[in-house]
């Protein structure tokens, strides 16, 4: 059987899919600024120019990287709040996520670092939060109409304090794993809605 020859296109893909895999290993290991171009292509097995061919510069890359790491995450999310127990499948994700936990929480800490350091770069990671958070709007207003209750404010303000907690808990996580269990966001996600739900509850039987 003759094996089919990959596209230009096809060729072209695998080499960036290649170089914005080893550059986000290098940033979570070095930081955006202590991996250079030229280490970035060389952990990938391809030589600079193989860089220039797919990415104007390594701002580009940074970009582009974050794109594509919130267009897997919203997928993931999504096809989540979907499910008939969400709770459930979020535990299994977050169990996914606890494995790689470090190079996780060190790329996402390095983009915002990045953010701080390039202004330019702040309209960028500002989409991919809100994108995050409208992730999370849509599984809070899921939860509520499935019970049947009123949410007690906005699903996106609660979005919000959901997805800032992630931040905080993960850290905390990092710090003390053998008293903070893997799947703490879910379970405080969890108590949250249940308190929001009861307290909702208790203000229409008055």
């Amino acid at each position: 059987m003759t094996r089919r020859r990959r596209t230009r296109e096809e060729s072209r893909q695998e080499t960036r899919t290649r170089l914005l895999a080893s550059a986000a290993e290098l940033f979570a290991e070095r930081g955006v600024n202590g991996a250079s171009i030229e280490q970035i292509a060389e952990h990938a097995g391809y030589s600079r120019g193989a860089f220039y061919g797919n990415f104007a510069d390594k701002h580009e890359l940074v970009v582009e990287l974050l794109k594509q790491r919130t267009l897997r995450e919203l997928e993931e999310v999504t096809a989540l709040t979907r499910k008939q127990d969400p709770y459930a499948g979020l535990r299994e994700w977050h169990k996914d996520r606890a494995a790689n936990l470090l190079g996780w929480l060190s790329l996402r800490t390095e983009l915002i670092l990045y953010a701080l350091r390039n202004p330019s770069f702040r309209p960028q990671l500002a989409e991919r939060e809100r994108i995050a958070r409208d992730a999370h709007t849509g599984s809070i207003k899921a939860t509520f109409a499935g019970l049947d209750v009123d949410p007690p404010a906005d699903p996106a303000f609660l979005a919000l304090i959901v997805h800032a907690l992630e931040d905080g808990l993960l850290i905390q996580r990092m710090l003390f794993p053998d008293e903070i269990s893997e799947e703490v966001i879910v379970d405080a996600a969890e108590l949250l809605m249940r308190s929001w739900s009861t307290f909702r509850s208790t203000e229409h039987d008055a």
